[in-house]
């Protein structure tokens, strides 16, 4: 599994498309999560559904920290699916003197 990384103070997007396996299923739910959650941690401030694709959006996290989101489809019909990303998130970098002013 790839490891994207994520600056602690931005908000990025991440949109799974679940059509490829779908055969005409909407998806009625979704549901993400975090692993670890902690204080300070990766959040999850919005969560999208379209016929064929959810997207979430993800804020914070402590720089170093290392995370795992799942992203769960539930179809009209039953049928679930999972799927999961990680995410690195990066360390601050010092600004040189010159940035700072």
């Amino acid at each position: 599994m790839s490891i994207y990384p994520k600056h602690p103070q931005t908000a990025v997007d991440y949109l799974i498309d679940w059509g490829g396996g779908m055969s005409g299923r909407a998806i009625a739910a979704s549901d993400w999560s975090v692993h670890p959650a902690e204080a300070g941690g990766i959040g999850i401030t919005t969560d999208l559904i379209g016929p064929t694709a959810t997207r979430v959006r993800l804020t914070g996290g402590v720089a170093g920290h290392d995370y795992r989101i799942s992203g769960r489809a539930t179809f009209a019909d039953g049928g679930v699916a999972t799927r999961g990303l990680a995410l690195r998130v990066a360390a601050e970098r010092a600004r040189p003197m010159a940035e700072a002013r």
